[in-house]
């Protein structure tokens, strides 16, 4: 693999919370955890545990805009994360490719 999967990364992105709040910030472009927590079935504070955790990896940043933090989403970071699915996506091919190869072979030596 070209790319080092990143382990923290990828445990912020499996959380389905998480991956919505993504999603949120992808399509308003940035938002608040209260504004987050009116299109998620958790509470603002749960959001903002969910933010910190997105921050901490590096999928979100936070710019302080009167009481609130608007946070958007660091298209970097996100582009890091597709390349290594890309990445364990291809490995897995090949993987799968290689078992269906001898899959075929032990078939062919059975007829």
């Amino acid at each position: 693999m070209s790319t080092a999967v990143d382990d923290d990364l990828w445990s912020a992105i499996g959380d389905p919370t998480r991956r919505r709040m993504l999603d949120l910030l992808l399509t308003e472009g940035r938002g608040t955890a209260t504004s987050l927590s009116e299109h998620l079935p958790v509470t603002r504070q749960a959001v903002a545990k969910h933010l910190a955790i997105l921050d901490r990896v590096g999928l979100v940043h936070a710019q302080a805009e009167g009481r609130e933090k608007q946070f958007r989403v660091d298209e970097t970071q996100l582009a890091r994360a597709v390349a290594q699915l890309t990445d364990v996506g291809n490995a897995w091919d090949a993987r799968l490719r290689r078992i269906k190869h001898i899959a075929e072979t032990i078939e062919r030596k059975k007829q």
